[in-house]
């Protein structure tokens, strides 16, 4: 049993080490400038050791590299999927998006764009971790009101714990829409330069059925899909500004 244990380690040891050799490959090679070599070592990493949002933002800047913008917002995407707090990859994604000069906002009024982008910055983990520590405070706050004997503690006791009862509430909601959109969604980046959405799950066959058009990079959501043996796949889905319409399944990757 002592000898099966050992040779295990040390099969996880070598893995760890192998890893760590393919990641710095890919790095040397990034520094180089040979993007497409790092490319390879980056997503062969992924394949075999599992993903991770640094690793993401790392293929995201390496597709960068390369001029394939749309690559580079896909992973960046991913990489913000995993950890929403990963500010690289909310520095480059902005600086992608702007380059391909897609819309901030793509119909979003600017305070639930604010609201996304400052609630994003903290995992659901960690905003589930600051609910619990202001419901701590707040019930030393009750507790301070309740039995000290000084008014001011008394004032302290109360005005805190009404502040702790606020934050600990919105940290709640704040974890729970950080997660749901990590779980919960269907997020998708349209692939091809130009695409032209359709009102039904078909090729539009004239202008009436042509919905609107939507640029390469441009996020969406997926809410619905239909697979016919003549038509193929389609996906309805939604943009940021709530208009749906139908697309084919290979004009969009999946974040």
């Amino acid at each position: 049993m002592k000898q099966v244990i050992t040779i295990l380690l040390t099969v996880l040891a070598l893995h760890a080490v192998a890893a760590n050799a393919n990641i710095d490959k890919a790095n040397q090679a990034y520094k180089q400038e040979l993007y497409n070599e790092a490319l390879q070592l980056y997503l062969q990493e992924a394949r075999q050791s599992g993903v991770s949002s640094a690793l993401y933002c790392n293929i995201g800047d390496t597709y960068y590299r390369l001029k394939d913008n749309v690559h580079a917002v896909l992973y960046y995407e991913r990489a913000l999927l995993l950890d929403p707090s990963n500010s690289d990859a909310r520095f480059n994604l902005d600086f992608v998006r702007g380059k391909m000069q897609l819309p901030d906002d793509a119909g979003d009024s600017w305070f639930s764009n604010w609201v996304d982008r400052t609630v994003s910055h903290l995992s659901s983990n960690a905003w589930a971790v600051v609910a619990i520590i202001t419901f701590l405070l707040l019930l030393a706050g009750v507790a301070a009101y309740l039995f000290s004997g000084s008014v001011l503690v008394r004032k302290i006791g109360f005005f805190g714990g009404a502040a702790m009862m606020l934050v600990s509430i919105l940290a709640n909601v704040a974890a729970f829409h950080v997660y749901h959109k990590a779980t919960g969604g269907n997020g998708a980046i349209v692939m091809p330069e130009r695409v032209t959405l359709s009102k039904a799950p078909r090729e539009a066959r004239d202008k009436q059925d042509e919905a609107f058009e939507l640029l390469q990079g441009t996020h969406v959501e997926i809410v619905d899909s239909i697979t016919d043996k003549a038509a193929g796949k389609w996906l309805q889905v939604s943009t940021a500004g709530g208009h749906k319409a139908w697309l084919q399944a290979g004009d969009v990757e999946v974040i």
